[in-house]
């Protein structure tokens, strides 16, 4: 069985929805990316090379994406290429699956997600448009996203200042990062992320709370997306009205819905030749697909990362670098309060130490290949054997983690 490496990691420009790259669709976001990532592993003729492609994405038109790219990207009508839908953790959870593949069969395979928010359809539940598609079947908590990230912040007592404190964090070090950001970018499009920004503790406050403080009493938190009620689905779908002076969750301290895409060219691990040394990679060393309270998804990284570092018999110690999607900060914080790697507003310095999704945008399906690709690059500046981990929440209650090591 081979050992599975990381040949090449890339992400598109995240734009936030309606802006950039309002006007390019999944696969048109997906095709030129994947393209890059054969070119950037040396692969002269991709359409006779690449074995696969698996994307995941969580609110596109259908029509399996995968394929769909894989004929962008000109990687022949022979190449097959499927999707997956994990919500957030669908890119983590495409990668995941390559990996497993090429255990069994070998072969080259690009993995990853994409998201065009700026071109999903509206999806309609007896004629009404509705935002978040059910997570769980009825009898089971069904939060808005945004409110559960404000009941784990509630639960867990953590403070509107440490949110605002990791997201300028996240901006600062995205800011003083840039080559690494820069090199991330295999598209080829030219278009300039969104992000990051110069922002301060100061300005952060100035965000008024996206959700009150105490439920209005109308149901909004548990209420299932299929209730069978037009006013509930516009209920689950519209953001709660926010009352001065209540609540943590703000748009400062929530990523930014974006478009964009990251993908992970995946194969049997490199040789060197003749003395020479392989081609700079990362080995995937195991991964995890997690369940948990779905009243808290925010919560479930910590089970997701316990689990993947007992799977692989090492202690949090042994980790050089650790990436989470920052779709929230409270959601963030929880997890690493969990772990001892947070003390107040001080955070681990191997967390997220390029910025993370606070900073760049959250494009859903995408977001956790994204990690991947950051910790890819960040690991590649580390000695041969660092290990390196990343997680993702993920809706309904789940998150993914992957750990990834610097290969010889």
């Amino acid at each position: 069985m081979p050992e599975v490496a990381v040949l090449a990691a890339g992400r598109s420009a995240f734009t936030g929805r309606s802006r950039a790259q309002a006007g390019r669709t999944d696969d048109q976001l997906a095709g030129p990316l994947l393209a890059g990532l054969t070119a950037a592993a040396g692969i002269s003729s991709p359409e006779r090379a690449v074995d696969g492609v698996i994307l995941g994405s969580c609110t596109g038109p259908g029509g399996n994406v995968g394929r769909r790219a894989a004929l962008a990207a000109g990687f022949g009508l022979d190449c097959p290429g499927w999707s997956v839908d994990a919500q957030c953790g669908s890119g983590m959870l495409a990668v995941q699956q390559a990996a497993d593949r090429i255990r069994l069969d070998g072969g080259l395979i690009a993995a990853g997600g994409v998201e065009s928010p700026s071109t999903a359809p509206e999806r309609r539940i007896d004629g009404v448009a509705y935002r978040q598609a059910p997570m769980v079947p009825r009898g089971f908590p069904d939060p808005d996203l945004v409110h559960a990230a404000e009941d784990l912040a509630r639960v867990r007592g953590i403070t509107r200042q440490r949110q605002d404190a990791l997201a300028e964090r996240s901006h600062r070090l995205a800011l003083e990062h840039a080559d690494l950001l820069a090199a991330e970018r295999l598209d080829g499009s030219g278009i300039a992320d969104d992000g990051p920004r110069a922002v301060t503790a100061r300005l952060l406050a100035r965000f008024a709370p996206l959700v009150p403080e105490e439920p209005m009493g109308d149901g909004s938190q548990t209420e299932h997306a299929l209730a069978g009620r037009p006013a509930a689905v516009e209920r689950r779908s519209a953001p709660a009205q926010s009352r001065p002076g209540f609540g943590s969750v703000t748009p400062g301290n929530t990523a930014r819905i974006a478009d964009g895409a990251a993908a992970l060219l995946l194969g049997p691990a490199p040789r060197g030749v003749d003395g020479q040394p392989a081609r700079p990679h990362t080995l995937v060393r195991a991964g995890i697909l997690a369940g948990g309270d779905p009243a808290l998804p925010g919560a479930a990284p910590t089970g997701a990362l316990r689990r993947l570092l007992r799977r692989a018999g090492i202690g949090l110690d042994r980790l050089g670098a650790l990436e989470i999607v920052e779709a929230f900060s409270a959601q963030v914080l929880a997890t690493l309060d969990d772990l001892d790697l947070a003390d107040g507003e001080r955070i681990d310095p191997r967390v997220n130490a390029a910025g993370g999704a606070l900073a760049l945008g959250h494009p859903w399906g995408a977001s956790g290949a994204a990690v991947l690709v950051r910790l890819h690059h960040r690991l590649l500046a580390c000695p041969p054997g660092t290990l390196g981990a990343a997680a993702c929440a993920i809706g309904g209650g789940m998150a993914a983690a992957v750990l990834l090591q610097r290969g010889d």
